[in-house]
């Protein structure tokens, strides 16, 4: 099916009517003024209708695609690209380029050597974040926080274990369960050793703002 935007045809029957009623020029009768006048007024009404009403349908439609945009997808969308601000729960604002993004958490690189693995639960707002879509695979949708506390304790590797209230923790996670995590507590500069621990934490998965690779 052809669409033809109806201030054409109205054109088009403008000047059918200027044809029927002769040409346009110095013995042009008021008459053949009024209708002329008449049908380029109501083209351009037309066409001035069909402009606002193509607008009012493309922000329609960016608003439908917007909504069905969800947090995950725009982090993915970031991902690589330029640093971004985050506002952390606990932690304070970060400026940041995003690292990897899993089922509920995203990994901000605060410099080459250090990272900061943050719920998406403790993110207070975003800065820089385009407004597209970026690729998510199954098998990020599916690793969640708990799955990647398990890799970071796997690694043995000490954090900084920092709340949404802002307290701070450091020692190695010793173990992960369903919604918390064990931490034995003990100085960043020494290793997880009986004699160095002081103590063994236990902390719930809604209670963490960011856990730091120092």
């Amino acid at each position: 099916m052809i669409l033809i935007p109806i201030g054409a045809i109205v054109n088009r029957v403008g000047s059918c009517v200027r044809m029927l009623l002769g040409p346009s020029g110095p013995g042009v009768t008021e008459e053949q003024m009024r209708w002329e006048l008449l049908f380029d007024d109501l083209a351009a009404r037309l066409d001035a209708e069909e402009s606002l009403e193509r607008q009012a349908e493309v922000a329609d439609r960016t608003r439908r695609e917007r909504a069905q945009l969800g947090l995950h997808q725009r982090l993915a969308a970031a991902r690589g690209g330029s640093a971004v601000s985050a506002q952390v729960a606990g932690l304070g604002r970060l400026h940041a380029r995003v690292l990897d993004v899993g089922a509920d958490w995203v990994l901000f690189g605060t410099s080459p050597e250090r990272g900061a693995l943050v719920p998406f639960a403790a993110l207070r707002s975003l800065g820089g974040l385009v407004g597209r879509a970026g690729p998510v695979s199954t098998v990020a949708k599916g690793f969640t926080l708990g799955a990647a506390l398990r890799a970071v304790s796997r690694d043995r590797a000490p954090v900084a274990l920092v709340d949404v209230d802002g307290a701070r923790l450091t020692g190695t996670i010793d173990a992960v369960g369903q919604d918390a995590l064990d931490l034995a507590e003990h100085p960043l500069d020494l290793p997880r050793r009986a004699e160095h621990v002081t103590d063994v934490r236990v902390v719930p998965f809604p209670a963490i703002g960011a856990v730091l690779r120092e």
